[in-house]
């Protein structure tokens, strides 16, 4: 870890080859103030501009590489990023075979998944909500590497703090929608007490999605409360939590 790397950030413990490094950021670290404190790397939630450059300039002289920032729609697109990558492309996954530039995805609730293979040829970073996993966005990431001809039982994942099963409130319409794609699926909402609302484990539903599209290797988040972002509020960004008023961190993966 750089001397500069704030103590509280995440470093994956995943057994990743030499040459890939990858980091999931907290709030700690940065100088933005009142609900944004004090890391926040989100430029479109209110929060001073100069404070967030500053707060992702930082960042990436901890790291020593370039994060690219998307802008995230919850949608399913992923982006090729280079050395001429800017930050803003609209995509909520982003892959890379270059070194020197970081797939990086914000999130305040929603699940940040890194990916890479057993060669450390690529990486990948996806930002996953409830809609991106409904719809798909976890295949679209594995798929580049598929066009690599690598295996996916070659594939690691590593899932990053997110909204847990205590705090994910949902109505029918979501257990519904993940019903559609896998009956089974159903096994990952419980009844949250009131007619038509349910707690969704987003981390569970994750880990089918990624064992169903063949990879062995899922690392991380595994729905306990420590990766929660609701009730870890001195660690992390809650977008639900803080009722929209909250800043962003980030997951990034990367090739030395």
């Amino acid at each position: 870890m750089s001397a500069s790397q704030d103590p509280d950030w995440l470093v994956p413990d995943w057994p990743v080859p030499p040459g890939v490094r990858a980091l999931c950021t907290t709030r700690a670290g940065g100088v933005s103030v009142g609900p944004y404190a004090s890391l926040n790397l989100g430029e479109h939630v209110g929060d001073d501009p100069v404070a967030v450059a500053a707060n992702r300039a930082r960042l990436a002289q901890a790291l020593g590489v370039r994060p690219v920032f998307l802008q995230q729609v919850h949608a399913t697109d992923v982006v090729p990023l280079d050395a001429r990558s800017v930050d803003g492309l609209c995509a909520d996954a982003a892959s890379s075979t270059e070194a020197g530039v970081a797939c990086t995805v914000m999130v305040a609730d929603c699940l940040p998944v890194l990916f890479t293979d057993r060669q450390g040829s690529r990486v990948a970073a996806a930002h996953a909500g409830w809609r991106g996993l409904a719809a798909g966005v976890l295949a679209r990431a594995v798929e580049q590497f598929d066009s690599d001809g690598e295996a996916r039982g070659q594939l690691l994942a590593w899932l990053g703090p997110c909204i847990g099963p205590q705090a994910f409130e949902v109505g029918d319409e979501v257990k519904a929608a993940f019903e559609a794609l896998d009956r089974a699926a159903g096994r990952h909402f419980v009844p949250a007490g009131a007619p038509g609302k349910w707690l969704a484990d987003l981390p569970a539903l994750a880990r089918r999605q990624l064992q169903a599209l063949g990879l062995a290797q899922i690392h991380g988040n595994d729905s306990s409360p420590g990766w929660c972002t609701v009730g870890n509020p001195s660690r992390f960004f809650s977008h639900r939590r803080d009722r929209g008023v909250s800043g962003r961190f980030a997951a990034l993966v990367w090739r030395t």
